[in-house]
């Protein structure tokens, strides 16, 4: 068992920026910047319903995810090409760096695309190429994972896998997204058996704003690997004691909740509480463009406003390096660089 020694309070935001982690939520489109927006509008001659960049920032007051959801989409409008996804991802990336995110999975959603007549090659080619260049030139180990707009027939869902299918190589997953309430995880059983079938992992967003029914469905019905938010757990004892014993990861999102209003203030989150009962519970980001911050602000506001420590901040890392879907060699790398950064942290004092 490692041993996390104490940081004095005025020293743990400097150990959360330089702690290596992963992040396993982020909406590759939730990154768009409105400035990037706007450039990539100028240069595909896209006409967007706001003035300027400060126009569509005073308009991310949201009530709940589908009010997020309808600026998503719009902002999503602006991406036709190939070096467009390029860029959206690499915008990312490099923020991914200064934050020390040694691992990236990221989400897209390629139903947003299609459906305006962007062809899948163009979508997955270029954020595909935008991952191999963080690589090579920024060491982070990045993959994509493709996600189901649940808000939609699965029919269209199946379509979608199948159309993605002469790209198989350049994605690890599927996930499910979009609005939550109303649309179970069970409604995609079939595309996920599929999915499952060619070897692909599998995650679902449940229990962010829907019950913690929606979470079982995605355990028992697609089988998920992972919950992506799950903070409804709390409210079934069984399902926490489930999650604690089979050691399912969270990937929970604090300003994304507190933005989307599933907590009117950070310090009414649950992490803390789902730490302490043994769940293997992950920081990310989410739609870090439309929420307020990016992993390391996630990290910083989360620990300051649940007085959180070190012994926390390590779990956190560790569990993020543990419940990615990179290789069993990557991992025993990044641990042992999170532990000689802990270390590094405690001989200073």
């Amino acid at each position: 068992m490692f041993k996390v020694h104490a940081v004095p309070p005025d020293r743990l935001p400097a150990l959360l920026q330089a702690m290596p982690k992963a992040e396993l939520h982020i909406h590759i489109e939730g990154s768009l910047e409105p400035e990037l927006i706007f450039k990539l509008a100028q240069r595909n001659g896209v006409q967007l319903p706001y003035a300027n960049e400060a126009a569509m920032r005073a308009a991310y007051a949201f009530t709940d995810l589908q009010s997020f959801l309808d600026l998503y989409y719009a902002g999503a409008s602006v991406l036709l090409h190939e070096q467009d996804f390029y860029d959206m991802a690499w915008a990312y990336f490099e923020k991914a760096a200064a934050d020390h995110v040694v691992r990236a999975e990221l989400f897209f959603d390629p139903q947003t695309h299609t459906a305006r007549g962007v062809p899948m090659a163009a979508v997955i080619e270029g954020l595909s190429r935008a991952c191999r260049d963080a690589q090579a030139q920024l060491n982070i180990s990045a993959d994509l994972i493709l996600c189901f707009l649940r808000h939609l027939p699965e029919a269209d869902a199946l379509l979608t896998l199948e159309a993605a299918l002469p790209w198989r190589a350049h994605f690890i997953g599927v996930g499910l997204d979009s609005s939550e309430v109303g649309n179970p995880p069970e409604n995609f059983s079939r595309v996920f058996a599929k999915a499952r079938a060619l070897g692909l992992h599998v995650v679902a967003h449940a229990g962010e704003e829907g019950p913690p029914a929606y979470i079982w469905s995605a355990l028992k019905e697609l089988k998920v690997e992972r919950i992506d938010h799950g903070v409804q757990a709390i409210h079934d004892a069984e399902l926490m004691a489930y999650l604690a014993q089979q050691q399912t990861p969270l990937t929970v999102c604090p300003l994304s909740n507190l933005k989307l209003c599933v907590f009117d203030q950070l310090r009414d989150h649950n992490l803390g509480q789902m730490l302490e009962a043994g769940l293997c519970v992950t920081i990310n980001s989410d739609d870090p463009a439309y929420f307020g911050g990016y992993l390391n602000d996630n990290y910083l506001q989360t620990f300051a406003a649940l007085h959180l420590g070190a012994q926390q901040a390590y779990k956190l890392a560790a569990n993020s390096i543990e419940a990615s879907f990179a290789t069993l060699a990557q991992k025993r790398l990044w641990m042992h660089e999170l532990k000689l950064c802990f270390q590094g942290f405690s001989e200073q004092d």
